[in-house]
């Protein structure tokens, strides 16, 4: 294997080697989805009961859940402006605000009363957090991605963009490893009342460590270098046209690809990791450290198996990668429920774990995968358009619509099917693409006259 001419290798370049940039994107996106997994967890364990009347308990979850969604509604509309800002003055500095926003937020919700003591301003005031995270987060993903793709070897590129996704599980794996002890160690009746709020204030550590990594970073030189171009425009009169325009005047197959990509894993990672809980502990009566225990074992094959994947698709091309993994979270969609039926600890683990190791033969590629759809003037904004527009119809609506379905039809089949289609959808837009993963990511191109990097694989 062997490098493209002209393009970096492990060491940047730019002063700063390409494995300080993997801990650095990952440091971050770390703390990121932990701040926003942890609101996942406990609107479905927690929150019903803090924020919402008592009244109803079904309600009162569907009500809890449905902030949850609220986050993905926001989370486009903090793409399109960090994006547009991205593109425009870099990607490092548009981390570090984001990573400041979401923690800002997280720390927030440790503090803020529940409904019994401020009434309907608790529920409102934690919608308008729950914005605030999703904002923070449309910037974050697309930003950590690129500075890491835009780094370092293109023959390995899907194998150390699959790191920041790695952070991911991580998140994850903190947010409900935190929570599962809390539970452990405290009654119910404490962890309801206080016990939760330890995790969300602790976030506040986390923020501290991931700037402290985050700052020692420099800017991609690919960036770099397509600044310099427009500099090079604009002195001799030229103007480009804003990155948003631009990408959905060049880009609009890609827009819709990268969505489209995006059903199968999005939809399918929060079934397998945050609906298991709502549907596990109100269905089948199980316990939530039960549950939690559970997802945090599939969470550590979670992270282990990502960089594996996108080390692969250095090697097959992320198109054999996604459509294997699409499929397989279709199908294992059905096992997966009968597995849980069971209330067997182990074979729930095994549902998850197999789950989302399928899961990741989608996620691991992905950025990388993304990364190579638009030029780079324009990719910050693009891929974070594709990205966070799909998290609204895909992810987003997930817990809700997979509450309603095995309500309505008193089966957890039904949400099986829900997954299945939502395969089938990834699996056309992934399939009546062509292959990326030669594309040289300094090019600048529309796709059709893009030039692929001169390495050999």
């Amino acid at each position: 294997m062997t490098r493209a001419a002209g393009r970096p290798g492990p060491d940047t370049g730019s002063g700063t080697n390409i494995v300080k940039v993997v801990a650095a994107s990952m440091a971050g996106t770390t703390v990121e989805w932990y701040d926003f997994f942890l609101y996942g967890v406990a609107a479905a364990l927690v929150f019903p009961a803090v924020f919402f009347p008592a009244s109803d308990p079904a309600v009162g979850t569907l009500a809890s859940l449905g902030t949850f969604a609220i986050g993905f509604i926001a989370r486009p509309v903090g793409g399109l402006v960090f994006g547009h800002y991205g593109d425009k003055i870099g990607r490092k500095k548009l981390l570090v605000f984001s990573l400041l926003l979401m923690g800002a937020a997280t720390f927030a919700i440790g503090l803020l009363p529940g409904y019994a003591t401020i009434g309907i301003w608790a529920p409102t005031l934690l919608v308008v957090l729950r914005l605030i995270q999703g904002f923070a987060l449309g910037g974050e993903w697309g930003g950590a991605v690129l500075i890491v793709s835009e780094h370092g070897d293109p023959a390995r590129r899907g194998y150390w963009a699959s790191w920041p996704q790695a952070g991911v599980p991580l998140g994850q794996l903190l947010a409900n490893g935190l929570l599962f002890l809390l539970a452990a160690v405290q009654t119910d009746e404490a962890f309801a009342a206080w016990g939760w709020r330890v995790a969300f204030l602790a976030s506040a550590l986390l923020v501290l460590i991931g700037l402290w990594i985050r700052l020692a970073v420099e800017e991609s030189p690919v960036f770099r270098e397509a600044q310099a171009q427009a500099a090079e425009r604009a002195a001799s009169g030229e103007k480009d046209s804003m990155p948003i325009l631009e990408v959905f005047r060049r880009y609009p197959r890609e827009v819709f690809t990268a969505m489209g990509a995006r059903f199968a894993e999005n939809v399918s990672y929060y079934i397998f990791t945050i609906v298991i809980s709502t549907y596990a502990t109100q269905r089948l009566g199980l316990s939530s450290r039960f549950v939690l225990g559970a997802v945090l074992i599939g969470a550590v094959v979670h992270l282990i198996t990502i960089p594996i994947w996108g080390a692969l698709s250095d090697r097959y091309g992320r198109k054999p990668l996604y459509l294997l993994g699409a499929g397989g979270v279709g199908v294992w969609a059905f096992a997966f429920i009968w597995l849980v039926d069971t209330k067997n600890f182990a074979l729930i683990a095994i549902a998850v774990v197999v789950g989302l190791v399928l899961h990741g033969a989608m996620y691991g590629p992905q950025a990388a995968f993304l990364s190579e759809l638009f030029g780079t003037k324009v990719r910050y904004s693009g891929v974070s358009i594709g990205y966070q527009l799909a998290s609204i119809f895909a992810g987003g609506i997930a817990p809700l619509v997979a509450v309603y379905l095995y309500t309505t039809f008193d089966s957890g089949y039904a949400v099986a099917v829900y997954v299945a289609v939502c395969a089938l959808v990834t699996i056309l837009a992934v399939a009546t693409y062509t292959e990326t993963s030669r594309r040289d990511l300094a090019e600048d191109h529309g796709i059709g006259d893009s030039k692929p990097w001169s390495g050999t694989r």
